[in-house]
């Protein structure tokens, strides 16, 4: 599958670990386990049907701190992006957007490669 050989060429990554994936005419399910290059982890997860899209992209340093995390799991409705939101290290949770794991795997670069964030 493409995602696949794309992570293969991604020079951030050290290595990646799929936990679960499934490719049906109704449906996709991925579950992988990053690591990058410094050492920390990202956990992604997403499952797209023709009735929707759940995700969750769970970085975390390698003691296993949140750094941050993207999903849209309905539990947070007071969020203007709503279902949409990012978790914060430090707890608070802010807007986001129907976010990409190519989007995903943007935003770490940066932090990483100390470039300017974009949220």
């Amino acid at each position: 599958m493409e995602i696949f050989k794309w992570l293969d060429d991604q020079s951030l990554v050290k290595y990646y670990t799929i936990n679960d994936f499934r490719n049906t005419t109704d449906a996709f399910y991925i579950n992988i386990r990053l690591i990058f290059n410094d050492e920390s982890e990202l956990h992604y997860r997403e499952y797209l049907s023709k009735t929707g899209r759940k995700y969750s992209f769970h970085w975390q340093s390698k003691i296993g701190e949140l750094i941050a995390r993207w999903d849209n799991a309905p539990h947070h409705s007071n969020i203007e992006t709503f279902p949409h939101h990012k978790h914060l290290a430090n707890g608070e949770i802010e807007t986001s957007h129907d976010i990409s794991f190519e989007e995903i795997i943007v935003l770490i670069n940066a932090v990483l490669n100390k470039k300017p964030k974009l949220s």
